[in-house]
C-alpha cells in the first residue's frame, strides 16, 4: 500500500482534442458506460463528438465542457478499477468538477447536466468580441496584478487563471486585456500573447452565468466529499457539501488558483500526481511548479499502463 499521498488532477477546457476518450471505450465495457451514458442524460452524441467531431463543434463551450467532464469521468473509473484511488483531488476550472464526481459529491448525470449549462450561460454572458483573454509569460502575479490595474481605466481586466509561477492567464474587456498585454511586454514579461477564447472567463463579466448557474447548484443534491478535493478560488481543501457547492458557484467569476493549490498538496506530501482525462497541460504546469514531483496521465491504453506500472493499487 502507498503510504505517500496521491492527488488526482481533473483537466479544464482546452484539453480537448478530436478522438479523446476512443481508445479507452473500446478496451473498458466501464469507459463506454460512460460515455452512453454522458449521451443519454444530455439527449446528444457527446461521444460521437469526443471522437469524430468535427472540432469547430467540440470547441463549442457548451459542447467542450461536458465532453472533457466525461473524458476524465471515463478514466477516472477505469483507474477506480484497477484499484488506483486518489487521496486527495484537484480540477483545473471545470475539471473541479470531475474532482467531485471522482470524491463523490455529486453524481456524473448532474455534473454533465451542470457543465453543458455552465458552458452555455458563460458563453450568453458576453457577446462575442466584448472580451478576451491574454497568457503573460515570465512575470510575477504581483506586477501582473499591478498591470492589470494599469490597464483596466474603469474596464475590467483581472489574473484569471494563475497557473504557475511562469504563466498567468489575464481576462476581461478586450481593449483593456490588449493594453495589458502590451504593458505587459514594455514591462519585461518573456512573452504576452492574446488566446483564441470564446469568452472572458474567471473574470467579473461572468457575473450572468455565476447567478444562472448558483440556481442550477442550489437546486443539485452535494454529498460530503468522500476526499478533499482543492478549491480553485481558495486553494484550499473542501471537506463539506455546501462548502463543495458555493466554491463552484465562486469559481465562475473567481481566479483559478492553480499554482497556489499545487502548493498546498505539495505541503501535504503529494510526490505522485496524476492527470486524469485528455491531453499533458496540468502535468505541463506541474513542471513549471516543481520538477521534482512525479507527474503521470491516463487518456488512452498506453498511458494508463505506464500509470499503473508506477502507482501502487490504494484498495
Amino acid at each position: 500500500m502507498s503510504v505517500l499521498p496521491i492527488a488526482f488532477l481533473f483537466p479544464g477546457q482546452g484539453s480537448q482534442s478530436v478522438g479523446m476518450g476512443k481508445d479507452l471505450a473500446e478496451q473498458y465495457p466501464i469507459a463506454r458506460h460512460t460515455f452512453e451514458e454522458g449521451d443519454d442524460v444530455l439527449g446528444i452524441k457527446l461521444s460521437q463528438l469526443c471522437v469524430e467531431g468535427p472540432e469547430d463543434q467540440l470547441r463549442l463551450t457548451e459542447n467542450t465542457q461536458p465532453a472533457i467532464l466525461t473524458v476524465s469521468v471515463a478514466a477516472w473509473r477505469v483507474l477506480s478499477e484497477k484499484g488506483i484511488k486518489p487521496t486527495l483531488a484537484a480540477g483545473h476550472s471545470l475539471g473541479e468538477y470531475s474532482a467531485h464526481v471522482a470524491a463523490g459529491t455529486i453524481s456524473f448525470a448532474d455534473a454533465v447536466r451542470a457543465v453543458r449549462n455552465r458552458g452555455r450561460y458563460m458563453q450568453e454572458a458576453v457577446p462575442v468580441g466584448t472580451g478576451s483573454m491574454a497568457a503573460i509569460l515570465g512575470m510575477s502575479s504581483e506586477n501582473v496584478a499591478a498591470l492589470c490595474a494599469d490597464a483596466a481605466q474603469g474596464q475590467v481586466c483581472q489574473p484569471a487563471n494563475i497557473n504557475s509561477p511562469e504563466q498567468i492567464v489575464i481576462s476581461g474587456h478586450t481593449a483593456a486585456v490588449e493594453r495589458a498585454a502590451k504593458l505587459a511586454n514594455e514591462r519585461g514579461a518573456k512573452r504576452a500573447k492574446v488566446l483564441p477564447v470564446s469568452a472572458p472567463f474567471h473574470c467579473s463579466l461572468m457575473k450572468p452565468a455565476q447567478e444562472r448557474l448558483a440556481l442550477d447548484l442550489q437546486a443539485l443534491p452535494f454529498s460530503t466529499p468522500a476526499v478533499p478535493v482543492i478549491c480553485n478560488v481558495d486553494a484550499v481543501a473542501v471537506n463539506a457539501a455546501d462548502a463543495a457547492r458555493e466554491a463552484l458557484v465562486r469559481q465562475v467569476t473567481g481566479s483559478v488558483k492553480w499554482n497556489q493549490s499545487m502548493q498546498w498538496l505539495i505541503a501535504q506530501r503529494v510526490q505522485t500526481f496524476i492527470e486524469v482525462g485528455p491531453g499533458k497541460v496540468l502535468c505541463g504546469l506541474m513542471r513549471q511548479i516543481d520538477r521534482s514531483k512525479k507527474c503521470l496521465n491516463v487518456e488512452d491504453e498506453a498511458s494508463l499502463k505506464k500509470t499503473l506500472e508506477f502507482a501502487e493499487p490504494t484498495s
